[in-house]
């Protein structure tokens, strides 16, 4: 292990190679404090608001010790869905900075509350938050490129190159040692922080498995590609010059395009617009007649058609027939809604078998359960827990059963299902692949390397 000391002395002489390497890992810190942080922020609500629904419910209770109104009781009764973070969500907190992780609903249309969160468009928030995916993904590169662009012309320049190659074990094993040296002290200055943030958050091995093979892919992939690049007869600056066209147009403008481009090809409404479809056929009920709507909801929910008949006035049954009648109606606009933003993830996952970056960040985004997956699994959970809160209403209002504390207390409560995170195994071969590749080729281009060519000042 002499040639290691050797490299590490010849490298601990760059006060810039120590500086961009402590920057980084105070950025790799930074990013892992930020991602727990707002992970811890997110439980403390989520616990808040259980104890806030209980409450509200037994303030509600009290009103009805004499029992009651049921639609009453459903109108004015919010019951709290949550969406809890994972143990890794620390790592890439991804739609979870975007769509809301805490609803709460009532026993209405269902559309109108699942969409009145979305503030701004998740698709504009193209870089998203600070956190390990994006040092990873934008900034890892960078430092990359600076401890390596100029690993051959810099010797070139000094004049030792000549000298370094007609010794013992030079060559491509010479520039193999330097770079996987700058390669392993990167994944170090990354890795670290991710280590003790693992710890406090109670990740899993298998997440953190795939958290440290993924950042070891992704560096390989840049590692090779600035072997490249450097072991070419270019000067310093054309090095860096190149290095950084790459970074950016891989990082940033392809991606962006392909965005850009999928956005066209595959159209998506926005889930706001469900929600002003929902509510308008609801606000367009109260000018229908009372036992045309009731007619059309009988022909979907046959089992109350042979309840009591609508007395005249207002009654609480048909105003709940036509808020179920709301969300049928927009029903084929969801399923289409749906399919979009699923085919949207399906094509984002085959670009990511060619940008590295795109395939970093599907693959944490999945560990972490914070992609487009875990939202519509939320939306989900969601829609099962307000068919149940139906289900237990209704019983009530086509049969003009009074409602008292007892009905409150069994009311029914929303759950958090188990996780789904599973670990997407061909994405993530894809990127082990696609970083073997880009190291053999950058061997090979390290093996080529001769001590004349056209240097320069750098």
């Amino acid at each position: 292990m002499s040639w290691l000391a050797h490299e590490w002395r010849l490298l601990a002489r760059s006060r810039l190679a120590l500086a961009a390497l402590a920057l980084l890992l105070v950025l790799s810190t930074l990013a892992v404090l930020s991602g727990t942080r707002e992970v811890a922020r997110q439980r403390q609500t989520i616990a808040r608001l259980a104890g806030l629904q209980q409450q509200d419910l037994t303030a509600q209770a009290r009103k009805y010790t004499h029992g009651g109104d049921p639609g009453s009781a459903a109108y004015y009764t919010f019951h709290s869905t949550w969406d809890a973070p994972s143990p890794a969500a620390f790592l890439a907190l991804g739609l979870r900075d975007a769509a809301p992780y805490v609803l709460r609903v009532r026993a209405l249309a269902l559309q109108a509350q699942l969409h009145e969160g979305e503030s701004f468009n998740p698709e504009l928030a193209l870089a998203g938050r600070f956190d390990f995916a994006f040092v990873l993904v934008y900034l890892a590169p960078l430092f990359l490129i600076a401890l390596l662009y100029d690993l051959v012309s810099g010797e070139r320049r000094s004049g030792r190159l000549g000298t370094l190659l007609a010794m013992p074990g030079a060559g491509r094993r010479l520039w193999l040692r330097r770079a996987g040296l700058r390669a392993a002290l990167v994944f170090g200055g990354l890795v670290l922080p991710v280590l003790v943030g693992a710890l406090a958050n109670g990740t899993t091995m298998a997440a953190l498995a795939t958290a440290l093979l993924v950042t070891a892919a992704y560096l390989a992939v840049w590692s090779g590609l600035a072997l490249i690049v450097a072991t070419r007869s270019a000067s310093s600056a054309a090095n860096a010059t190149a290095l950084m066209g790459c970074w950016a147009v891989l990082t940033l403008v392809v991606p962006t395009l392909a965005n850009a481009v999928l956005a066209r090809a595959v159209p998506v409404h926005q889930g706001v617009e469900l929600m002003l479809a929902q509510r308008q056929t609801v606000h367009g009920a109260w000018d229908l007649p009372p036992p045309a709507t009731m007619e059309k909801f009988f022909r979907t929910h046959p089992e109350w058609q042979h309840t009591a008949p609508l007395p005249s006035g207002f009654h609480w049954k048909w105003y709940y027939a036509f808020q179920q009648l709301g969300d049928e109606s927009v029903a084929p606009q969801v399923a289409a809604y749906r399919d979009g933003l699923l085919a949207r993830q399906r094509w984002t996952a085959r670009l990511g078998w060619l940008l590295p970056g795109v395939g970093v960040q599907a693959v944490l985004h999945r560990q972490a359960d914070t992609d487009l997956q875990a939202q519509l699994a939320y939306q989900d959970h969601t829609a099962d827990f307000h068919a149940r809160l139906r289900a237990f209403y209704y019983p009530y209002l086509f049969n003009d059963v009074r409602f008292g504390p007892q009905d409150f207390a069994a009311q029914p409560r929303f759950i958090s299902p188990a996780r789904s995170m599973e670990t997407p195994v061909g994405q993530l071969l894809g990127l082990v692949l696609m970083g073997a590749l880009a190291l053999l080729l950058g061997a090979a281009a390290a093996g080529r390397v001769r001590p004349t060519g056209c240097g320069g000042p750098g």
